[in-house]
């Protein structure tokens, strides 16, 4: 927690990916819970016990997680409120190793998203969030440490009123980008 709030130091180091994002997924539940009480939501985990210490800037790789964490919390949530209420919201974080590479999926059951607006959740200030609720920069911050930080991908699925999923790859040797190797 201390590492997250003291911003990116953009140190990589070796880290436990299953539970760097353990930590997040804890932070950012009990975060939403204090923001409102009579938030819930049911947590499931599938993380890859064989996953062997990743390079990686802890604290970056953890706000990617915190920002698909919240707007799952959020989509599933709105879901539930324009619902009968029969219907659980629910998150599932799971993890694999791939080899060359880790992958970190995030899916929640919430509203989804409309498929004319899929490319443009990654452009800075997008946000189908109300006014005064979202920034439009989480997702394009998250891009830019995943693909430009760390090299890999971050990828969106999903259905209206049924899921969506962000798949996030990370290479497990690092390139760095042009911008950086030139500074």
């Amino acid at each position: 927690m201390l590492e997250h709030s003291r911003g990116s130091s953009g140190e990589r180091r070796s880290v436990d990916l299953n539970a760097s994002i353990e930590e997040a997924l804890n932070l950012a539940y009990h975060g939403a819970r204090a923001q409102d009480q009579s938030f819930n939501i049911t947590l499931e985990r599938d993380y890859a016990d064989t996953i062997a210490p990743i390079e990686l800037v802890p604290q970056d790789i953890s706000r990617v997680c915190l920002n698909l964490f919240g707007n799952g919390f959020y989509a599933a949530t709105k879901r539930h409120k324009g619902n009968d209420g029969s219907f659980k919201p629910s998150l599932k974080v799971s993890t694999r190793d791939l080899g060359e590479a880790v992958e970190i999926r995030v899916r929640d059951n919430g509203i989804g998203i409309l498929p004319e607006i899929k490319d443009k959740l990654f452009q800075p200030f997008f946000t189908t969030k109300p006014t005064g609720e979202g920034t439009g920069l989480g997702l394009s911050i998250s891009y830019d440490i995943v693909t430009q930080q760390h090299g890999g991908t971050i990828t969106v699925d999903s259905r209206v009123g049924e899921f969506t999923e962000f798949t996030v790859r990370l290479p497990r040797a690092y390139r760095a980008t042009t911008a950086e190797a030139a500074s």
